[in-house]
């Protein structure tokens, strides 16, 4: 139990200088530029204590946990050789992963609200929940299937850079004739996908596959995945407003 002990201790004050400068800011400017007396002085520590925890085990799960299990798993299944497994599990684990992803959940159900008021869609809960959880099944699938494009390119040895300006020619010429509302929130999920639940798993996959693969190098071949999880959700979210 020592070394994760010492582990912890070593992220927790990790976590504390990191949160630091935010603090200071805020500081800084309720006093020198508001200047004001902080509100609500000891819920604000004590808020900021649990931030600092929580900062703390969360980079200590995705430590301990999610990075060793993307990586097992890339492992697993490259020397099972089974290409077709490989693709869905990219495929699940991309879908998974956003669906489940707060601000995703958040993006969608603040879109569906304004998307109500602006008579995109009926002003009722059933209308609002259907959009949201369209919006967020579209950026899903959109996410499993940029997954399994950067899981092919890692096994082929495609170009990442050939991917990625083909993808963001795409999402200008899409701009073009989407509609206006739908635009911005396309933008946002490009966004919102890369946060606390995807990134870790799909950069351990990304890395442990190009790891378990002869010529590969997991530097140069590990990593991008998550520009293939940032660029498809865009196109996607526009197309759902071309249709809906």
């Amino acid at each position: 139990m020592t070394p994760i002990r010492n582990r912890f201790i070593r992220q927790l004050f990790a976590s504390t200088l990191d949160l630091l400068p935010i603090i200071a800011v805020v500081l800084i400017f309720q006093i020198l530029v508001v200047r004001q007396p902080i509100p609500d002085v000891l819920n604000l520590v004590a808020g900021t204590l649990l931030v600092i925890l929580g900062l703390t085990l969360f980079v200590q799960g995705l430590e301990l946990g999610l990075f060793p299990i993307g990586e097992t798993m890339a492992h697993a299944f490259a020397r099972k050789g089974s290409v077709l497994w490989l693709l869905i599990f990219a495929f699940s684990l991309g879908f998974a992963t956003t669906v489940a992803e707060p601000a995703l959940i958040a993006v969608a159900g603040e879109a569906a609200k304004i998307a109500a008021q602006g008579g995109m869609i009926e002003a009722s809960d059933e209308a609002r929940a259907s959009y949201a959880l369209g919006l967020r099944l579209t950026v899903a699938f959109s996410v499993g299937l940029a997954i399994v494009i950067g899981v092919l390119r890692i096994i082929r040895g495609w170009p990442l850079h050939y991917l990625i300006i083909s993808g963001y020619c795409g999402i200008v010429l899409m701009t073009l004739f989407a509609p206006e509302e739908i635009i911005g929130i396309a933008y946002d999920s490009g966004g919102v996908t890369t946060s606390t639940i995807t990134v870790p798993l799909v950069t351990a996959l990304g890395v442990g596959l190009a790891t378990s693969i002869k010529g590969r190098n997991a530097m140069v071949d590990g990593f991008g995945l998550i520009a293939f999880a940032s660029l498809t959700p865009m196109i996607f979210v526009m197309a759902y407003g071309m249709f809906i």
